[in-house]
């Protein structure tokens, strides 16, 4: 028994000790950017950010379902928080992140229970159209979020300042000098890979971008214009309290602010953790738990949520990054987020003068990664139905106010399910076969459910009436409730005309479910 957990750690923890520990140095380096620009889209400081990205790292690299994967702070995750921040800061200082705080707690033990309740499951049955509208959403609205710090805003006069002085908007003459610093690091970040991958190409742009700012002395907004960066390790918080200071209070009327925002991030960062781990397991060729990881998820959300930190899921980008370097057990996890917090502590000057030029071309390249470039190119060759499904997920997120994920991806699973039926309903065969002039055979192949029906009933003249009358069910199922309500229909519209009706050939699924209903059945 001991050699067995002994050998179980070994073979979790420390099988490849240096590509681990590499690799999680390398993914820390690349996490930073990330979880500052997306501090930025939620609208909190930059500490949230990376207080989450650290806590997630950790406790997930524990509790987590799959080995070697990457959870921080997600474009995903933050654009579901924008609104509700938003309606926090409307209601009172600093109440927009107790509201997140709180929300991120709710999302953990949402996690929490969707993982006892197996929802990975179901999460197999999302079909592709449906993933590629997401991620196309998700990649615009990331794109969409960089506007303003390109000087593309509608009250771009009046929203370059904000508490305390700082400028958080480029105005007037800072507009080119940051276009221009982006395109160059667009450069950087497609260009040196071409050259070498020895270090991320988007480090280097940021390095690069922040050397250029500081040695040229430009005036242009910078990551600690957003608000704090962490001055020392995360402490335990509680959100809740008075909200006379930044509480808000533990009450049914906060559950109905959060619980939209809370199941909202439950799910989509759920789905974005699913399809990274199938990627993962891919790259790999193993198999990991999908459920545990729902539940580790939901652990690590609601560990970065207590110590101030905002809630995430898995990154697709830096758990292939940390695959590729070598990462694969739950060392290099845990040595990401360690490094991670080291960097944020010895380096916390060095990161509040990175230029937020620098982030936007580091979220650019992320949302033309993001995006299902394929799948659009091959609109043409696909299925209608497919596209119908991609472009009503993608057209409600977008159309929602906010702009809502969740409820794109609920809207496209829907409309597929529509779809499908109706490709099901129509597999449904009714044969008629005369066997003399006072007998006739029905032989019905298929499946007879809700939406079938209208076609089973079609299959039958219910205005001949031959003396007996056979319906040969032996290559059917009956389903549901509309499935026996149409066979009764059926079999007593004939019985009506004078015919003697029999069924045969019932399987025993259907046979038994037509009894419990109260069919009446003659049967062969």
């Amino acid at each position: 028994m001991l050699s067995t957990t002994s050998d179980q750690i070994n073979n979790q923890w420390f099988s490849n000790p240096r590509k681990d520990l590499l690799s999680g140095l390398v993914v820390a380096f690349a996490m930073i950017p990330e979880a500052i620009a997306f501090s930025g889209i939620a609208g909190v400081d930059p500490q949230v950010g990376l207080f989450g990205a650290f806590c997630l790292s950790i406790t997930i690299a524990i509790v987590g379902g799959r080995m070697g994967m990457i959870t921080s702070a997600t474009g995903s995750t933050a654009l579901l928080m924008t609104g509700l921040v938003a309606t926090g800061n409307a209601r009172g200082p600093g109440l927009g992140l107790s509201y997140l705080i709180a929300a991120g707690l709710l999302t953990g033990f949402f996690q929490i229970l969707w993982g006892y309740l197996r929802l990975a499951y179901q999460m197999r049955f999302v079909p592709q159209g449906v993933l590629s509208g997401f991620v196309n959403a998700l990649a615009l609205l990331i794109f969409q979020a960089q506007l303003p710090q390109l000087g593309l805003h509608a009250n771009n006069h009046g929203a370059g300042v904000i508490d305390h002085g700082k400028q958080l908007l480029p105005v007037g003459y800072q507009i080119p000098i940051v276009w221009l610093l982006v395109i160059i690091g667009l450069i950087i970040i497609y260009g040196l890979p071409r050259i070498t991958k020895i270090l991320p190409s988007q480090l280097v742009a940021i390095a690069v971008l922040t050397l250029i700012t500081i040695g040229l002395d430009l005036h242009i907004p910078t990551v600690q214009d957003l608000g704090r960066l962490p001055s020392g390790l995360p402490s335990l918080s509680i959100p809740f309290g008075q909200i006379t200071d930044g509480k808000v209070p533990f009450n049914l009327e906060t559950l109905g602010i959060i619980l939209p925002t809370s199941l909202a991030i439950s799910l989509v960062g759920l789905m974005e953790t699913f399809l990274t781990q199938d990627i993962l397991d891919d790259l790999t060729d193993s198999n990991s738990n999908k459920n545990t990881e729902a539940r580790g998820q939901g652990i690590a959300n609601v560990v970065s949520s207590l110590f101030g930190g905002m809630a995430g899921c898995a990154l697709v980008g830096q758990s292939v990054m940390n695959t590729e370097n070598g990462g694969k057990t739950r060392l290099s996890t845990l040595f990401s987020g360690v490094s991670l917090l080291l960097m944020i502590l010895l380096g916390r000057g060095l990161l509040g003068r990175i230029p937020m030029a620098a982030l936007v071309s580091v979220m650019i390249a992320i949302a033309i990664s993001t995006a299902d470039i394929q799948g659009i190119k091959s609109l043409a060759k696909i299925p209608k139905s497919d596209t119908a499904v991609m472009v009503v997920t993608f057209a409600v997120t977008m159309l929602t106010t906010p702009h809502n994920l969740a409820l794109g991806v609920l809207a496209g699973v829907a409309v597929a399910g529509i779809l499908f039926s109706r490709k099901v309903a129509k597999v449904i065969k009714v044969t008629p076969k005369e066997v003399s002039s006072n007998e006739t055979h029905y032989i019905v192949d298929g499946q007879l459910f809700f939406v079938s029906k209208v076609y089973f009933i079609q299959g039958f003249d219910v205005h001949n009436h031959p003396e007996k009358v056979t319906i040969d069910m032996e290559n059917a199922h009956i389903w549901d409730q509309s499935g026996v309500g149409a066979l009764n229909q059926i079999i007593r519209k004939l019985k009506q005309g004078g015919s003697e009706v029999t069924v045969k050939g019932l399987n025993e699924e259907s046979l038994d479910l037509f009894k419990r209903i109260g069919g009446e059945l003659k049967l062969h």
